[in-house]
């Protein structure tokens, strides 16, 4: 079971990271991410069975996620709609641009074609038969994505990377830099939503398997492993905030899991996952405005009553 909650913590923490992009970096409401996550598990699916090595198709994946973060721009930029707006109207649209990826099936399966997890899975049966080779491919997805958090922290350590974190709190400041916040918040989009695809893609790879409607409310759960993320670990170094995205995403996972297999026990069953994100995230959202630390912290060192006096 521990295996299973850290390869889906961490091939899901990718999309949570493209949702911190757009949410948090760039104060962007992006739902693009609902048609984002399919669209990469529908061309990954589309490319291995076509021939195309399963490596170069995760990347096209990418691609095409990043392609559909460029549309929401030119729907914002162009069209000068609301950032929800624009997002759910590429969300929409790429349904259909799903459907005709893989030929006008809802699903496909690509269960007997090699990929990189299958790869994994007889290298560890073959040098590690002791060991479950769900732990090949945590080891695979750990290395990946720390290159992947590397490479993240050094790119928000440069110029752009700064300038793009600030046009999410001050855009009039980006803008006397001489900066066009359009081509930033451009980027910013389509590398979340290529993130986004790229998640969908190994999601795709591991379950064996592409489904148009895999990314119905991933956003939210997104959002949710972002929240809870947020809560236990505070800081302003992004660093640490891309790392606790990661452990929100985990954390959301183990939850998930949890409520899958126990909770019969309190009447709930797998119809109400959805209704135990929600409340996670009214949740995250009241604690985030409470001062629950000060609240304890004042209550325990409250004075007894001197009533014995």
């Amino acid at each position: 079971m521990l295996s299973g909650i850290l390869i889906e913590g961490l091939i899901y923490g990718i999309m949570v990271l493209g949702v911190f992009m757009t949410f948090r970096v760039l104060n962007f409401c992006d739902m693009t991410v609902d048609g984002a996550f399919p669209m990469g598990a529908c061309v990954l699916a589309s490319c291995l069975l076509h021939g195309m090595n399963p490596v170069l198709g995760l990347f096209v994946a990418f691609l095409a996620g990043c392609m559909a973060g460029f549309v929401t721009t030119l729907i914002y930029t162009k069209l000068r709609l609301p950032d929800l707006l624009s997002g759910i109207l590429t969300m929409t649209m790429l349904y259909s641009v799903n459907l005709r990826i893989m030929s006008n099936q809802s699903n496909v399966s690509f269960l007997k074609i090699p990929t990189v997890f299958s790869k994994i899975t007889e290298f560890m049966k073959s040098a590690f038969p002791a060991f479950s080779s769900d732990w090949g491919i945590v080891v695979f997805l750990v290395l990946f994505v720390g290159v992947l958090l590397v490479l993240l922290n050094l790119f928000f350590s440069t110029d752009f990377g700064l300038t793009m974190g600030a046009l999410g709190s001050n855009e009039q400041m980006v803008i006397s830099q001489g900066v066009d916040p359009r081509f930033v918040r451009g980027v910013g989009i389509c590398f979340g939503d290529g993130l986004a695809a790229l998640s969908g893609a190994m999601f795709a790879m591991y379950s064996g398997f592409a489904d148009v409607g895999s990314g119905t409310g991933i956003v939210v759960s997104g959002l949710a492993s972002l929240m809870l993320g947020e809560f236990v670990l505070k800081s302003n170094k992004i660093a640490v905030q891309t790392l606790r995205v990661l452990i929100g995403s985990i954390i959301y996972r183990a939850l998930m899991v949890l409520a899958r297999r126990y909770g019969f026990l309190v009447g709930m069953n797998p119809n109400d996952l959805k209704l135990m994100t929600g409340l996670l995230i009214i949740i995250c959202l009241v604690v985030s405005k409470t001062d629950v630390a000060g609240y304890i912290k004042k209550h325990l060192s409250r004075p007894e009553s001197n009533g014995g006096k």
